[in-house]
């Protein structure tokens, strides 16, 4: 077994050179979002904070006390009639995503959306025609594939080692975490929303990432006795099973009262069983655990003999780029890493992802999840892409 620690090429936290021509943007929501104010000023090129907007006033004194220069404001229009800001990044609670997207590109601005994208159907199909209409742009912020072990999972998918993207068998994600904390610090997570679009939203998006289309989806949950005790409105458990509309399938696990065991397993991974090797990424460990690459025959078989199993330890190259100190939380490293990735894709005309119709589709999976431990039935996902306009 190799065993490697320090990866040449993770990125230092060195203050980029901005392009003269980099995007404003101005941040709504600023108590997650002011990881993205400091992350765009310390790790991004392509795109600069200008703006903050929050009703709170406090959490607007907060952050003026570090980042003093910004406009601030309680008033989401005054942010958006500004020309200096040319995207708007969403963190605020889930069921007032909708809105605030269709504002943003109606005022002519491009969007960066936490996860969940939406939680409701009508929502979906009001941002997918609100952003065709406008011509506006959106990422959304799913920020398990901008952390430097998914980054090199999939970057070496997509160079065709393992048997490449169309060499994938089976996809096994989950997302375990205990969020009592959570339900104190954002009371809305236990009333106003699922943990099918919240925490799942990780390991559901890993999983529609790597198969592609979902055909249906087969679940079960239930709520755990922390739920109960916080009076959640739905599962905070939950498995669902995944068959895509080529026939790979995949499992997307979630339990949100547990006592985790960080050592056996972290808070996320993603493995992939391909016909040329295996990999595995974790966080908040920074691993990326894989076989070696078996090479194809001649026939196109794939050598079936032993592979080197390898480590890739990214913590310590890469723990203040990601996590801006010794301290494994925030995520500074994956905001700036999708901020900046999408102002270079803005800027460059090119295609990105997750973009507005990807994240749309994901949603809609994590929809059929929803009805499915519901009804104790499997869901077709197809419907439910017709209903919001896709195809």
């Amino acid at each position: 077994m190799a065993f490697i620690t320090h990866i040449p090429g993770t990125q230092p936290v060195l203050p980029p050179e901005k392009l003269t021509n980099a995007l404003g943007v101005g941040v709504l929501g600023l108590h997650e979002g002011r990881t993205l104010l400091f992350a765009m000023n310390t790790r991004c090129a392509s795109v600069r904070s200008v703006a903050g907007c929050d009703l709170s006033d406090e959490k607007i004194a907060a952050s003026r006390r570090e980042y003093p220069d910004l406009f601030y404001t309680t008033d989401y229009a005054a942010m958006l009639a500004r020309d200096d800001v040319d995207v708007v990044a969403i963190y605020t609670p889930d069921a007032y995503h909708a809105d605030h997207i269709v504002q943003a590109f109606e005022a002519g601005k491009h969007v960066i959306s936490t996860k969940p994208l939406v939680n409701r159907l009508d929502d979906a199909a009001r941002i997918l025609e609100a952003g065709r209409r406008t011509g506006g742009r959106l990422i959304v912020g799913q920020s398990t594939r901008f952390f430097e072990p998914f980054r090199r999972q999939r970057t070496a998918l997509e160079k065709g080692d393992f048997g490449g993207l169309a060499g994938i068998e089976l996809v096994d994600a989950h997302y375990i975490h205990r969020m009592d904390w959570y339900y104190r610090k954002s009371p809305w997570a236990a009333t106003d929303s699922d943990w099918v679009f919240l925490g799942m939203s990780h390991p559901i998006d890993l999983v529609r990432w790597y198969l592609g289309r979902i055909r249906q989806v087969s679940a079960y949950g239930f709520k755990s006795a922390m739920g109960r005790q916080f009076d959640l409105r739905g599962n905070d458990v939950c498995i669902a099973n995944f068959v895509a509309e080529d026939g790979r399938v995949g499992r997307a696990m979630g339990h949100y009262g547990c006592h985790e065991l960080p050592r056996a397993r972290n808070c996320i991974e993603c493995m992939l069983y391909g016909v040329g090797g295996s990999s595995l990424a974790r966080y908040h460990d920074m691993q990326y655990i894989h076989t070696g690459s078996a090479k194809p025959e001649r026939d196109g078989r794939f050598d079936a003999g032993e592979l080197e199993e390898i480590v890739e330890d990214c913590l310590y190259a890469g723990r203040h780029y990601y996590f801006n100190s010794e301290v494994h939380g925030m995520h500074y490293g994956e905001f700036a890493n999708y901020a900046d990735y999408f102002g270079s894709a803005i800027l460059e005309k090119r295609d990105y992802s997750p973009d507005l119709e990807e994240g749309v589709e994901t949603y809609c999976v994590m929809e059929a999840v929803r009805r499915s431990a519901e009804t104790e039935k499997p869901v077709d996902v197809l419907p439910l892409l017709e209903e919001v306009g896709l195809r």
